[in-house]
């Protein structure tokens, strides 16, 4: 069986944590870029976490969470 290609889709509904993730980065006032190049990942990833189409390894997400200043649970949980 070969592995799944493509987007991970997040666990949530309607990409709830992306909407967080989007606010909390704007709220920190970094553009995608800014949180992309603060966490070492492309734009392209910020912009999938933030629409729900990418949900990042729990490394990623501390990163994230790190430089947004906020709690991973709060982003994530």
């Amino acid at each position: 069986m070969s592995p799944v290609s493509g987007p991970v889709r997040a666990p949530e509904a309607g990409g709830a944590a992306g909407g967080r993730i989007r606010v909390a980065r704007k709220e920190a006032g970094l553009t995608q870029q800014g949180l992309a190049s603060a966490v070492e990942v492309s734009r392209q990833t910020i912009i999938a976490m933030e629409t729900g189409d990418y949900a990042p390894s729990v490394y990623l997400a501390i990163k994230v969470a790190r430089a947004l200043g906020a709690p991973v649970e709060e982003l994530w949980g």
